[in-house]
Parts: C-alpha cells; sequence; structure tokens
C-alpha cells in the first residue's frame, strides 16, 4: 500500500485502511472504493492523505506477487530490450547464414540473468513472462538458454560446462524456424503427418549450425535433443549411453519450459505439477540428472502456501524424497501426507 495525499485521490483508488475522524470516528472503512462523494467527505473532514492499495495488494496467488513485484518489472524491461539483440542475431543465422558472435550471446545471458539474485527466482520471473503471438519460438529459444543456466549450476557443471549448456539451451531448437509456427505451435494433437513434419526439426537444426565454430556438443544437443534414454525418442532412436551428455541435459531442460509456458490449450503448470509429470515420465530422461533439478525444484516450494484441489488452504511442510511432487503439508491443525492421498492435488501457490 501507499499514502496518498486526499487531493491526489481518483475514483476508483481502494482505501487499504480504515479512515478515522479526529474523533475516532470510522468515517470510510478498509477496501472502499473511492467515488467523488467518499473524496469529497474526505475533505470536509480535512483528512490530509490515506492509504491506498497498490496492485501487489491485489495479488491473492505466489505468482501474481511475483508480476507486480519491482524485480519483475525490471526484469521485463530489460527482457525487452535483449530479446531484440537476440532476435536479430537468430534471424541473421538462419536467414543469412551470419557466423554467431558468442560474446554477444553471453552478454545477453549475463544481462538477463543479473536480474535475478538467485536461480530460482529466475525461473519465477520466466514463469511470469508471456509472449506475443509472432515471438513464441524466439521465447522459448531465449528462456530455454536461461533455464539451462539455472539447471547447470543444479547439474554441478562448473563454469566453462555452464556456458556450453547456455549455448545448447540458446541454440538447440534453432530448426523451428523452418517449419511454420502455426504448425509448431498448434493447440491439441497433431496428425501422424503433422508430427512427422515438426520432428524434422531437429535435422534442420543440425544443419543450419554445423558450419558454424562451435563446440561439438552444442551441435549434438540440437540434433539429439529429443532423443530419450529409453529408445524411443528421435531422429535416430537412441539409448543412453549413446546419447550425448549436454543433449541428455536440454531434453529436460526443454520439457521443463515446454511445461512452464503458456499453451492456448492449457494453463502453465505449477511447479510441483512439473515435478509430478517429470515423475510420470518413466525412463526417458537421465534419471540421475532429472532427480537433481525435481529435488532443486521440489525444495524450494516448502514454505509455500497452496491450494488443495477440494479447496483447502494448505502450506508446505516437508518434502517426501521418495515422491517428490506429494510433499507433506499443514492443514489447519493437522498436517497431511499427499504421498498417501491420492485423491488430492495441490492446484495452486498462494
Amino acid at each position: 500500500m501507499k499514502t496518498i495525499a486526499t487531493m491526489a485521490l481518483k475514483p476508483g483508488m481502494v482505501l487499504a485502511e480504515d479512515v478515522l475522524s479526529y474523533k475516532n470516528e470510522l468515517l470510510l472503512p478498509k477496501n472502499t472504493v473511492l467515488d467523488d462523494i467518499a473524496i469529497g467527505k474526505l475533505s470536509r473532514y480535512s483528512i490530509m492523505c490515506v492509504e491506498i492499495k497498490e496492485d501487489a495488494d491485489f495479488a491473492t496467488t505466489h505468482f501474481e506477487k511475483v508480476r507486480v513485484s519491482e524485480g519483475f518489472k525490471r526484469f521485463e524491461k530489460v527482457y525487452a530490450i535483449y530479446m531484440a539483440v537476440f532476435k536479430k542475431m537468430i534471424d541473421g543465422l538462419v536467414n543469412e547464414a551470419k557466423p554467431l558472435d558468442m560474446d554477444t550471446l553471453l552478454q545477453v545471458y549475463g544481462e538477463i540473468t543479473g536480474c535475478a539474485k538467485r536461480g530460482e527466482i529466475l525461473l519465477d520471473y520466466l514463469y511470469n513472462m508471456v509472449p506475443t503471438e509472432d515471438s513464441v519460438t524466439y521465447s522459448h529459444c531465449l528462456n530455454s538458454g536461461l533455464v539451462a543456466g539455472v539447471f547447470g549450476t543444479w547439474f554441478g557443471m562448473d563454469l566453462e560446462q555452464q556456458l556450453i549448456l547456455v549455448k545448447c539451451g540458446f541454440l538447440y531448437d534453432i530448426g523451428k524456424f523452418m517449419i511454420p509456427p502455426e504448425l509448431i505451435w498448434k493447440p491439441g494433437r497433431l496428425t501422424e503427418e503433422e508430427y512427422n513434419r515438426v520432428k524434422t526439426h531437429t535435422v534442420h537444426g543440425y544443419h543450419i549450425i554445423k558450419s558454424q565454430n562451435l563446440d561439438d556438443n552444442i551441435i549434438k544437443a540440437t540434433l539429439q535433443h529429443h532423443e530419450k534414454c529409453d529408445g524411443s525418442g528421435y531422429p535416430n532412436g537412441l539409448k543412453d549411453d549413446d546419447i550425448n551428455f549436454y543433449a541428455k541435459c536440454i531434453s529436460i531442460v526443454d520439457s521443463y519450459c515446454a511445461m512452464t509456458s503458456p499453451r492456448s490449450y492449457r494453463q502453465t503448470l505449477i511447479p510441483l505439477q512439473v515435478v509430478d509429470n517429470f515423475e510420470k515420465s518413466g525412463g526417458k530422461y537421465s534419471q540421475a540428472l532429472l532427480k537433481m533439478v525435481l529435488t532443486h525444484i521440489a525444495n524450494s516450494q516448502v514454505g509455500m502456501t497452496v491450494r488443495l484441489s477440494d479447496g483447502s488452504v494448505a502450506e508446505i511442510i516437508l518434502i517426501n524424497q521418495l515422491k517428490l511432487s506429494r510433499p507433506l503439508v499443514k492443514c489447519g491443525d493437522g498436517l497431511i501426507d499427499l504421498a498417501k492421498r491420492n485423491d488430492l492435488e495441490i492446484v495452486a501457490v498462494l
């Protein structure tokens, strides 16, 4: 909330506190939506200033509060500036085969990530970014590079490895620019013919960057990021150790970004819903790498207030290490072990 002089009040503003006269009489109660009559009353009683609600006071969920925070507003501005730089670089590479300036690419990474003190905060900020219709693929590539930096620290990589993974994140999906965006981002299920066409983006990406002076891991991650450890992926159906290590990392980044990005046919998933989806994925991902990411995401939710599927409100108390998506929560005076309550789900973070 903020203090506003009565003479500066405008209709539609909402009182954050009760307003009392000098005799301690209630003039207007908290949450009053001001109109000309209410503002006139304050003037007649010589009220000099009042407390008015700000956007943050109306936020009801964790991510709404993030969205109205000053930190996120600064992040949005910096992100927009460097999105334009990133878009120009990608267009130059895809349309004109211009060599990539990797120093500039890493500057983009440094400037944007510098707006967040911790990886968890960066993920919260990215969760709240909604791309315009004509920038969805660019946003996906930019966000993947930023997320790759966070996950790289969680994977225990040294700085050199982290920067390779960041470059992989920025570039691995570049082949999608060779596929019509209405097909890439089509709501609903793809036909078999459409899906086969979308799958060619890995090979398109490989051909775009193979002649660039890049670390071989970046080129392999571009080709192999849809390979799965159980052999169910594409383009070559590779398994386990046949898949490049950075490709395994990027496979997790790619799926995370897909689950936390807005789609026309579903809402973005909250963190423990993301964890739940990964836990149900079987042997598609490197289990050692996946465990590191899911543990960090789950632990970041301890202390959060959440809404359960039955409408009740609870606090996350303890993460269940055998089922990271199903923590122990405190609801009223009691505890609920969600690992034993399959009838309940966490549906919102408050």
